[in-house]
């Protein structure tokens, strides 16, 4: 019986241990993998993308996740069904690319059942009272048509699709994540060109490669990353610091002569 953890609370204060604890109080034989706990604060889409992209990775189960900056205003709290597991946090967007990732919402409940929350709720800390509750509980074999009434999935909260565009010679793409070193992520599959060619992202040279080592230390180098996404990295340095960009940037990779 497992359970996956997502939020952005981070591990200086005790709001995770407080979830992991409303957990065991229901299922002491539950699991918990905490995926991260990193997200920036209220950054909901870095969280989906996070998620979406570690939920393949991990066991059949219920995937617990809170990025809430609409925590205790009339935003829905929710638990979803795909075929390759349950989703349980807020309705803002954060679990339908994970869900998708899974195989696509089959089932939607709005989370009502004050019988499964804690017994006292606060208005802004619903990780503890509501959403970890309720994952202890599914986890555990409780149906899910108990914890509230159905919704139709098309009716869920869904997050802007990342900007993808493509031309002659050219691409330009969001950025999704940038990584703990420095990797920078873009909202794209496929290399732009083949491994080898040259490249400019903005002022800077780069090479289509398959590896970090394709380039000299410090070089950019554009490849596929683990996750199945187009990225730009640096040989043994932070290629975010070196392009200047962020989640949420537009990045335009254009073919050199």
């Amino acid at each position: 019986m497992w359970i996956s953890f997502t939020t952005d609370y981070g591990r200086r204060d005790g709001f995770v241990a407080a979830c992991h604890g409303a957990i065991a109080k229901i299922e002491p034989t539950a699991r918990v993998i905490d995926v991260t706990h990193e997200i920036v604060p209220g950054d909901v889409a870095r969280g989906a993308v996070v998620l979406a992209q570690t939920v393949g990775d991990l066991p059949t189960g219920v995937h617990l996740a809170v990025v809430d900056p609409g925590v205790g205003t009339a935003r829905r709290s929710i638990a979803v069904r795909a075929p390759g597991g349950l989703l349980v946090g807020p309705d803002n967007g954060l679990l339908i690319w994970a869900a998708e990732a899974l195989g696509g919402v089959t089932d939607a409940v709005e989370l009502t059942n004050a019988a499964w929350f804690a017994p006292v709720v606060t208005r802004t800390f619903h990780g503890r009272d509501i959403f970890a509750p309720v994952a202890a509980r599914l986890v555990g074999g409780a149906p899910l048509h108990e914890a509230g009434p159905a919704i139709d999935p098309a009716d869920l909260a869904r997050l802007p699709e990342p900007e993808l565009e493509t031309g002659d010679g050219w691409l330009a793409a969001e950025v999704l994540n940038v990584d703990r070193f420095g990797n920078v992520q873009l909202a794209a599959t496929a290399l732009p060109a083949p491994v080898g060619q040259k490249v400019r992202i903005g002022d800077q040279h780069a090479v289509i490669g398959e590896t970090f080592a394709d380039v000299a230390p410090g070089g950019l180098v554009v490849l596929i990353d683990s996750a199945g996404r187009l990225a730009i990295a640096a040989n043994g340095a932070p290629a975010d610091d070196a392009l200047d960009v962020v989640p949420g940037d537009v990045v335009r990779i254009t073919l050199s002569d």
